[in-house]
């Protein structure tokens, strides 16, 4: 009866494919996906973003997201946060331009709201027409470069450098002021995920990501618990380890609230909300 329902909305034989095969590339997809619901959290709440309702919105937004690409499309695409305009948002227009997240948030929105017009009259597809592929390509790339260096900033692996801008991450200094238990160990195993991460990869492992964050969750796990790792706040290096002091509460998603229709349309008309 429900593979007769899934037939009729999703054309599945027409499509040469089963329901079986639908659940498995389902679940495949989400092993790709699932570290944007870490990731996303993580790289939004340095805006001051409340981090527990930025997991419920992505993975509220992410369902509905998927759910309407295949009401409406009928297309097997997951759907989710994007990485690049998330770092852009948060490192680019708060951070660096000095903007409330509530306005970028706003021209988020409205920028949404202009391209699902410019999509349903094709003119979107006729702008991304015009662009040449090597630009396509060179914007990929450079995106990409922008979250590894994000990345490896709050992994500490790069730091700041008054001479030079940035620098790579100093062992021996660490040792000398007395924070290789703190951001030391945070660098050691970053570079152990990364190089787990690339070699499964290599490999051509599902969920290649998701595994390198839960390795390296471990093993922070494990450096915690004996000695070897120790949270500091003021680094913002915190404990690793799960918090379950609030009971069944600990399981429930957070309170959206704090970040809900926080909009801030009130600079609208400026020039300011243009630039962003």
């Amino acid at each position: 009866m429900q593979e007769g329902i899934l037939e009729k909305v999703f054309h599945l034989k027409e499509n040469g494919t089963t329901v079986r095969t639908e659940l498995m590339a389902g679940l495949t997809t989400f092993m790709t996906m699932a570290y944007i619901l870490a990731v996303n959290p993580s790289i939004l709440s340095v805006t001051g973003m409340d981090k527990g309702a930025l997991l419920t919105v992505t993975a509220l937004a992410s369902c509905i997201a998927t759910l309407m690409m295949a009401a409406f499309a009928n297309y097997p695409f997951a759907l989710s946060a994007g990485m690049g305009l998330n770092a852009y948002f948060a490192f680019t227009v708060v951070k660096q331009m000095g903007y409330s997240w509530e306005m970028a948030l706003a021209a988020v929105f409205v920028e949404g709201v202009i391209f699902i017009v410019m999509s349903l009259t094709n003119i979107r597809q006729a702008i991304f027409n015009t662009i040449p592929l090597s630009m396509k390509q060179a914007v990929s790339v450079g995106i990409g470069l922008f979250i590894a260096l994000i990345g490896l900033f709050n992994a500490h692996v790069i730091v700041a450098n008054p001479a030079t801008k940035i620098a790579l991450f100093s062992f021996k200094q660490s040792l000398l002021d007395g924070t290789f238990h703190s951001v030391g160990i945070t660098v050691v195993l970053s570079l152990i995920g990364i190089l787990a991460t690339g070699i499964m990869m290599a490999k051509n492992i599902k969920g290649n990501i998701l595994w390198g964050i839960l390795l390296t969750w471990l093993l922070g796990v494990v450096c915690e618990l004996t000695g070897l790792y120790v949270p500091n706040p003021k680094l913002g290096l915190f404990s690793v380890l799960p918090d379950f002091s609030a009971g069944v509460a600990s399981f429930l998603p957070a309170d959206p609230s704090p970040i809900f229709l926080k909009l801030d349309l009130s600079r609208a008309a400026s020039l300011d909300f243009l630039v962003v």
